[in-house]
Formats: structure tokens, C-alpha cells, sequence
């Protein structure tokens, strides 16, 4: 599996860091309160090759009341089970990438990021798509694969409760560039690493990145912005926050021309993707956990949390586990990255695990470095966390 496949090392790539949005005190106060345990291990768990966590664990129950867990590689599988306590990887194929070298389809690399469904028969996915340009002779001037990266938001759908998921045709954009992949691109751009949906009310929310873009006019500013539908299951109804209201839109450049591109308000304080948000059930606040990098308003590389009551104005990042992650220096990390974090509390009440009580687990993965290369030796582990969220 060529590693440069991994999700790619984002916005600390010469992206500013948004200013802090909130003062202290803490909204919220988390805490590991028990030693990492192993939920798959690639060397002895996979099915093949491409078999490894690579993305933040999304989960959600089928009709039965089985567990579905996504977050491996471009060839999408799931973990599955009767609870979150017992999940095995089962080695049917529910997505595949075609890796074809036209953009236009937006069938190159995919990894289902994010799903939402009802009843658990009806699945709506979010996915991450990658068209890596430098896999694709004439695409790129490039042969660097951050140089040739092109990443749009786009969208699949199950009819069975997750064991399949569908593409239309033509693709279903969720959140494209206002611009084409371009050979002469030379930097990575678009929308990438969707969070898990979360419900508030009638609407389903998603935080979604953006590399940002220039253009007269239009200018986008990099970060993590928030949209929001209240339909997932039609992906050309989310709408991102602009500062004033949910009301950009990015849809797919090849197929829909627009004079002025819509803009979106990135959300502090996340200088990366956020990992995985979830509703705490007692007091109704959000909690968002997230990789970064040491430097700035992270002292310590490793995971964080923030907290909010509305989405849009978070409190300062406090440090949930340190270690080196993605966004680090492996010829530095011998003793491996951690990676993808997520939240997800085994007794949710709702089906798409998107609220937590007073307990829930980090759900994230290990990675293997050798000299200064992260390797495919990867596990998917679990510790359990305490959550405290003052009125």
C-alpha cells in the first residue's frame, strides 16, 4: 500500500492558525481513566493489504440494533458487531475506488468520513475523495504528492443498512473548489476530512476543511468551517456558515459555472480537521477532539478537545493525550504516531453515536515509523475517558 495514500498531512502546511474564539473558563473537563486496548490489529486482523485504520471511527446501529463501525482505507470495509465491545472487520467491500485518472468523475481514492441514517436501513455517507494527480501521468508538473492533491467532499448512498454503498451518476458533490484539478496546481487544495454529523434540532451538522483559495473577489480563508442540512440523504443541500448564515455552497466546478464562488467562516480554534464531534446528553454542549501539532496555543503535540453551546464559538483547546501525531516529524516519532481521533459513547442514544453521557471512549490509531517512514503496522485502539461539562 504506497503510504503517501494515508489522509493527508493538511492544513500545517504554511495554513495559519485561526485566533483562539473563547476565553476561560472551560466549558468542559475530560480525562483517560484507563490504559489503551486493542480493537484491530492490520498484521493479524486484515482482510488484505489495504486493511487499516487511516480515517476517525464513524459508527452507527442497522435496523437490527448491529454496530457498523468505518474508518480504514480507500478500499472501505467495516467493523461490525453487536455493541462497540465486540467488533470484528468484515471482509465485504461496501465501497470501492476506481482510481481513474479523469477528476471529472471523482472516482479516484475515497474513504467513507462520515454517515447518517434514520431508520439503519437508509445510510447517507459523506466521503473524502482524493484525485492524487501525481498517480496519474500528465496530470500533474509534479511527481510530490501534496503538490498534485485535489480533495472534494462528495457523497454515497446504502439501501441495507451500510453493507453497500452506492455513487450517482454523475457524482454528487457535496463541497468542490470553485476551480478545476489543475496540472499546475503546485499545492494541495479543496475540501477534505469531514467530522462525524451531529444533530441539533431539525438540522444535521458536519465540520468540514478547506485549504482555502484566491480569487478576485472570493477570497477563502483555510480552516475548518461548519455546514449544516436538514436533508443528508440530498448532498446538494449543505449549506456553510459565511459569518452571517448557512448559506454557501460549493458545488462540483465541472459541471456548474459561478461567477462569484460562495465563501465559508472557518471556526476557531482548530488548526486541523476535527476527529469527531459529539452533544454531551446532560448539559446539550458539543465536544470536539482534534490532532495538532506542538507550537502556538498547543503546547504539546497530541490530541485536544474543545468545547462549545453553539458550534460556532469554542473554548480553548486543553490537552487530552500527548504524543506525536500526523503532524509530525516521523524521523523524530521511533516509537510510532498516534492518529484520527474520535469519540464514541457505547451507550449513545442516538443511532448514529452522536452524543455522549459522563463516559465515553477515544477511539484512535497507532502508527508504526521506520526511520522516517510511517508505515502500514497499524492498530485501531480504545481508552476509556471521564467528561465532566460545568452548567
Amino acid at each position: 500500500m504506497p503510504l503517501h495514500c494515508t489522509l493527508p498531512l493538511l492544513l500545517v502546511f504554511g495554513l495559519s492558525l485561526p485566533a483562539l474564539a473563547a476565553p476561560e473558563p472551560p466549558l468542559s473537563s475530560l480525562t483517560l481513566v484507563g490504559p489503551p486496548t486493542l480493537v484491530f490489529k492490520a498484521g493479524r486482523d486484515a482482510c488484505d493489504g489495504a486493511d487499516v485504520p487511516d480515517a476517525s471511527a464513524r459508527a452507527f446501529r442497522d435496523a437490527s440494533g448491529a454496530v457498523a463501525v468505518f474508518g480504514m482505507h480507500y478500499r472501505n470495509r467495516a467493523l461490525r458487531g453487536p455493541d462497540l465491545d465486540h467488533l470484528k472487520l468484515d471482509c465485504g467491500i461496501v465501497l470501492d475506488s476506481g482510481e481513474k485518472s479523469d477528476p471529472a468523475l471523482y472516482d479516484d481514492r475515497s474513504w467513507i468520513t462520515a454517515t447518517w441514517t434514520e431508520d439503519g436501513k437508509a445510510v447517507a455517507a459523506l466521503l473524502h475523495h482524493e484525485y492524487q494527480a501525481n498517480e496519474h501521468p500528465g496530470r500533474c508538473r509534479s511527481t510530490v504528492y501534496m503538490e498534485c492533491w485535489y480533495n472534494t467532499l462528495t457523497a454515497a448512498a446504502s439501501t441495507d443498512g451500510g453493507r453497500s454503498f452506492l455513487r450517482t451518476n454523475p457524482p454528487a458533490v457535496v463541497a468542490g473548489a470553485p476551480f478545476r484539478q489543475e496540472v499546475e496546481q503546485g499545492r494541495h487544495r479543496g475540501f477534505f476530512n469531514p467530522s462525524n454529523i451531529v444533530a441539533d434540532g431539525r438540522w444535521r451538522y458536519v465540520l468540514a476543511s478547506t485549504t482555502g483559495w484566491d480569487r478576485p473577489g472570493s477570497d477563502q480563508e483555510a480552516g475548518v468551517c461548519l455546514f449544516r442540512s436538514d436533508k443528508p440523504s440530498d448532498p446538494a443541500s449543505w449549506r456553510a456558515w459565511t459569518g452571517t448564515g448557512f448559506t454557501a455552497a460549493f458545488p462540483d466546478p465541472y459541471r456548474t459555472q459561478v461567477k462569484l464562488p460562495d465563501t465559508c467562516k472557518p471556526v476557531a480554534p482548530f488548526p486541523t480537521p476535527v476527529g469527531a464531534v459529539v452533544r454531551h446528553r446532560g448539559s446539550g454542549a458539543f465536544i470536539a477532539v482534534f490532532m495538532a501539532k506542538a507550537g502556538g496555543a498547543f503546547p504539546q503535540s497530541g490530541f485536544y478537545w474543545s468545547t462549545s453551546r453553539d458550534l460556532l464559538v469554542w473554548d480553548r483547546p486543553r490537552l487530552l493525550l500527548a504524543g506525536p501525531t500526523l503532524y509530525d516529524d516521523p524521523c523524530a516519532a521511533p516509537q510510532g504516531l498516534i492518529a484520527y481521533p474520535s469519540l464514541l459513547d457505547p451507550a449513545a442514544l442516538g443511532r448514529n453515536f452522536d452524543d455522549a453521557g459522563d463516559a465515553a471512549i477515544l477511539t484512535y490509531a497507532t502508527l508504526r515509523t521506520e526511520g522516517c517512514s510511517i508505515t502500514s503496522d497499524r492498530d485501531l485502539v480504545r481508552r476509556p475517558v471521564a467528561i465532566k461539562v460545568w452548567p
